[in-house]
């Protein structure tokens, strides 16, 4: 199944890093972050990787170039403005398979993918959320609310409390979601996708029982370099 990595950030928390780089490209033990992304993936069998792009699009584009020296296929839709996630992921419309994971690129999840995408096309949703309880505390906020018995994902906030799950970077959909999506213009899914979805029963949730580790500061990307040694050779 594809894989869409949304790698766009601008990192304004990481500079000087992201000064010339894209946040997911800030480079961790001399490799960029995306690369481990990449690297984890392949390791279930996703090699077909497109990448929503924006600012520093191009330090993306001629690092990967079409990805076979890592024996994937890559493909890039750049976004010449700033569109949101929403807008990043309509643009890229023409290129998107018919269901495909989801990623943000400053963000990895070391779960089962394969798990991930057998659970997808057992609930018949066009769309799932993977959440995670913070037993292991990410220092992200919970902003998922879930039904125990349905699994379905009954609120999104990231401002609201007594939530129970947080988002943990990866979403599972089928190209049918756009039809939910405003017919063009800046938006963000957080904002614009998400609550239709959840209000029309749309949104089903995963629960991971691994952890995310994302660079949004400093603090983070250290702590994720801490742990490479688990998950890589």
């Amino acid at each position: 199944m594809q894989a869409v990595i949304l790698a766009g950030g601008l990192g304004t928390r990481l500079r000087p890093l992201t000064l010339k780089l894209p946040k997911p490209m800030v480079p961790v033990r001399g490799r960029p972050f995306l690369e481990y992304q990449l690297i984890y993936l392949a390791g279930f069998g996703i090699k077909d990787i497109l990448f929503l792009t924006g600012y520093k699009g191009e330090t993306v584009e001629d690092y990967f170039l079409d990805g076979c020296s890592l024996g994937l296929r890559l493909q890039y839709s750049r976004e010449e403005e700033p569109i949101g996630t929403g807008g990043a992921l309509a643009l890229a419309a023409g290129s998107l398979e018919e269901r495909f994971f989801l990623l943000y690129g400053d963000s990895f999840l070391p779960m089962d993918y394969g798990d991930a995408e057998r659970a997808f096309l057992d609930r018949g949703k066009p769309a799932m959320m993977v959440v995670y309880d913070n037993a292991a505390d990410t220092s992200v906020p919970n902003n998922v609310r879930i039904d125990e018995e349905t699994m379905m994902v009954i609120d999104y906030s990231k401002q609201k409390g007594g939530m129970d799950y947080v988002e943990a970077g990866v979403l599972v959909l089928k190209k049918d979601v756009l039809e939910f999506m405003p017919p063009s213009g800046s938006f963000s899914m957080e904002t614009d996708l998400f609550p239709r979805l959840i209000e029309l029963g749309e949104m089903t949730a995963y629960k991971s029982p691994d952890r995310f580790y994302d660079i949004g500061t400093i603090a983070r990307l250290k702590e994720f370099e801490s742990v490479i040694d688990k998950y890589f050779d």
